[in-house]
């Protein structure tokens, strides 16, 4: 199914603002991106978890919309090819058993790799790399797989790492698409 996502904030109890936060980040690097609840389930709008909340949601959503261009190159790719836009890190590297067995990141496109923050409290995360050089997109530091390397996840942001040699369509300031 390459067109997916959750419903952020869910139907029933009531998230924490930081489960609510991470849940959002990792959102935002999904095809399908929204919030939702039921009516019974009380406000998910993320002005109603702080400022905090909604300083790094904001961060979150404005760096989605910077990679709309990208989500858009792989909506075609689905169409043409059914190639998911997230993929286990595993995809152009089966043969790795270390990869196989990593269940808490994935592959936007092969471009983007995304390790969502999943434990509370946690501020850096241990990220297990395909072969190949990767970058940090937040502070550029490379990184050399197959691996497993520690990464900073502060509440701002979850780590996002980009492929060496990838060339992503982003918006750029002015709106118009821009090459990284």
């Amino acid at each position: 199914v390459p067109y997916s996502g959750p419903d952020v904030g869910g139907f029933t109890g009531f998230p924490s603002p930081e489960l609510y936060l991470r849940w959002f980040q990792l959102g935002a690097y999904l095809p399908l991106f929204r919030t939702h609840a039921a009516i019974s389930a009380g406000r998910r709008e993320p002005w109603e978890f702080g400022a905090e909340v909604l300083e790094h949601a904001g961060a979150a959503l404005r760096e989605r919309a910077r990679l709309l261009p990208y989500f858009v190159t792989l909506a075609h790719l689905a169409q043409r090819t059914g190639a998911p836009y997230v993929r286990p890190v595993w995809w152009r590297s089966p043969e790795d058993r270390a990869l196989r067995d990593c269940e808490d990141a994935f592959l936007l496109g092969d471009s983007l790799l995304v390790a969502p923050v999943l434990e509370l409290g946690a501020d850096q995360r241990a990220v297990r790399l395909p072969r190949g050089r990767w970058y940090d997109t937040a502070t550029g530091c490379p990184h050399e797989g197959p691996g497993q390397v520690l990464l900073d996840a502060p509440l701002s942001r979850v780590p996002v790492l980009a492929r060496a040699g990838s060339v992503i369509p982003v918006a750029g300031a002015d709106g118009e698409v821009e090459l990284e």
